[in-house]
């Protein structure tokens, strides 16, 4: 895992979000060329703004690192559901998970 990694996948998820470089950058509180430096290979993101550019994509940083999974954001999101769950409800969607797995 490189720095192209890194600027590949907040491409991707940037684009699965439905949000321009620009509009990105601003939400993020920065110039409107922030995230298009990053992409382009001119900087990386600071450990505290790469937090920053997670949360806003919607994804944990482990989400954003696993190389397996195909949609971090929906990953991201049942896992935070999850954790309200009771412990019935947990092994409820455990099961349904493997149902349909086959």
């Amino acid at each position: 895992m490189d720095a192209d990694y890194i600027r590949n996948k907040i491409t991707e998820l940037r684009i699965k979000k439905n949000v321009s470089e620009h509009r990105m950058s601003l939400d993020l509180g920065h110039s409107r060329s922030y995230i298009h430096g990053i992409v382009t290979g001119k900087s990386l993101p600071s450990l505290t703004e790469f937090l920053y550019i997670c949360e806003y994509l919607g994804v944990t940083p482990k989400h954003f690192f696993d190389t397996d999974e195909e949609n971090p954001v929906l990953i991201t999101q049942l896992v935070k559901e999850a954790t309200s769950l009771s412990e019935s409800d947990l092994l409820v969607l455990v099961h349904l998970a493997n149902r349909l797995k086959k």
